[in-house]
């Protein structure tokens, strides 16, 4: 029996997963090709792993100037799969076919370790994993170590998150970590319904209706080009024609990949992963490709559905302005910590314009050249943190600047200091771009 069909925008979100299964390498394009062919697990997206290692060393601050405010929107941290469906629906077509004898030793395998990912799973759909908790931990540390002035007596540390348990566990964790190195801070934290609107302000309309008829036509353009599942399928299924009636090609084969790459946040990342090892570089290279058009339709300024995502995070904009200038006009130090998810820091990112992010663009094959590149917004943990610099407790147009997942970014404004900015130009810009969002999305705060 075949599988149910599926509507047109599901199976386009598949399709686009599966080319990375078939696509050749392109030529212009190698330096993403290169970290993965240095280390698979790049190609996960917003699966990967936080990059914590070789970060480099911050720009000390122009003389006079101490930092005193932290402004944070980060991500959880590692978690797992959160719908068993990613499991389940290869599990069970490979189960179905193993019964038949339809299955070639690799798809025998398979079944193995997807029936292992479901025992390691149970239970756990969505949780914050252990290393997502290890990464917050470090996080906050570094906060702490790079920015010590930020967190000296009597900071305040404003700490809150969506209600998603993933969510105030990071929080949690990061909170713990500061309070044990500065046991002196003065601590809140919240995780409630009533910051929900502008911690993780969604639009379902909207995003729904992300892929428009204009970028189908272009994405399903693409996928014509190149697609062809038989030699995937045929490393798992010794009965083409059965694979052809019985299996979905494109759902499996989109979770099957997705099965080989959350593995790293798990429990389990510590066992060898040979699901992730039945794909070459060419392979994991353009699901990359893949992934990171399909962010950019669902989170960029794509002109082939209106350039309008990002301006759905006006409001938390708006918030982190309100609360800085309150901060700046006092005397006071400390945090604000928020804790959300990707759906969130990535249109954040593109909205503010971080390293480009805000470009806009119909040319989807562009991207990468461009320098759009999701994985470096919201891997596992991301995070955006915004620093303060004052002269002293006068100072009422400090500096700032940008940090994304720890190291320095531009921004969209001039600056003859550059990582660092005035915070008037940064405040007068930025909510002219926010009145621009809510004049696009006819929306009032």
């Amino acid at each position: 029996m075949k599988t149910k069909k599926l509507p047109l925008l599901l199976l386009t979100t598949w399709h686009l997963l599966l080319v990375a299964c078939i696509l050749p390498l392109t030529a212009d394009a190698q330096s993403a090709f290169d970290l993965i062919e240095r280390n698979h697990s790049f190609a996960a997206g917003s699966y990967g792993l936080y990059p914590e290692t070789d970060l480099p060393k911050l720009t000390p601050a122009p003389d006079g100037y101490e930092p005193f405010y932290i402004s944070h929107y980060g991500r959880h941290g590692s978690r797992y799969l959160n719908d068993m469906k990613g499991y389940i629906e290869p599990y069970k077509t490979l189960q179905a076919a193993d019964s038949l004898g339809k299955l070639t030793p690799v798809g025998q395998m398979a079944l193995r370790e997807i029936r292992l990912n479901i025992a390691d799973a149970e239970g756990r759909w969505g949780d914050l994993a252990d290393k997502g908790k290890q990464q917050q931990s470090r996080i906050a540390h570094r906060m702490l170590q790079n920015f010590p002035q930020v967190f000296n007596d009597g900071a305040f540390v404003d700490a809150r998150s969506t209600i998603v348990t993933r969510c105030a566990l990071s929080m949690g964790t990061a909170v713990l970590q500061l309070v044990k190195e500065r046991p002196n801070l003065e601590v809140s934290m919240n995780n409630s319904y009533s910051d929900m609107w502008y911690l993780n302000h969604q639009n379902k309309s909207l995003r729904d209706a992300a892929p428009t008829r204009s970028s189908q036509k272009a994405l399903t353009a693409f996928i014509k080009k190149y697609w062809n599942s038989d030699r995937v399928m045929n490393l798992f299924f010794n009965d083409i024609a059965y694979a052809r009636e019985h299996v979905d090609a494109l759902w499996f084969i989109y979770y099957i990949m997705k099965a080989s790459l959350i593995q790293q946040n798990t429990e389990r990342s510590t066992q060898p992963n040979p699901l992730l090892q039945l794909f070459s570089s060419e392979d994991l290279y353009i699901f990359w490709q893949v992934e990171n058009i399909w962010s950019y339709i669902q989170s960029g300024f794509c002109e082939l559905n209106g350039a309008k995502l990002p301006y759905l995070q006006v409001y938390l904009l708006q918030k982190m302005i309100d609360e800085a200038d309150s901060i700046i006009n006092s005397q006071r130090h400390g945090a604000s910590l928020r804790f959300g998810h990707e759906t969130v820091i990535l249109p954040l990112a593109c909205l503010m314009g971080i390293n480009g992010l805000d470009l806009r663009t119909s040319r989807l094959e562009e991207l990468e050249q461009k320098g759009w590149w999701a994985n470096t917004v919201c891997p596992m943990a991301g995070n955006v943190q915004i620093v303060f610099y004052r002269k002293n407790v006068e100072d009422r147009n400090p500096l700032i600047k940008v940090l994304l997942n720890e190291k320095e970014a531009t921004l969209p404004l001039p600056s003859d200091l550059a990582p660092y900015y005035q915070w008037s130009d940064f405040h007068d810009f930025y909510l002219k771009r926010i009145a621009e969002g809510e004049s696009v999305l006819s929306v009032k705060r």
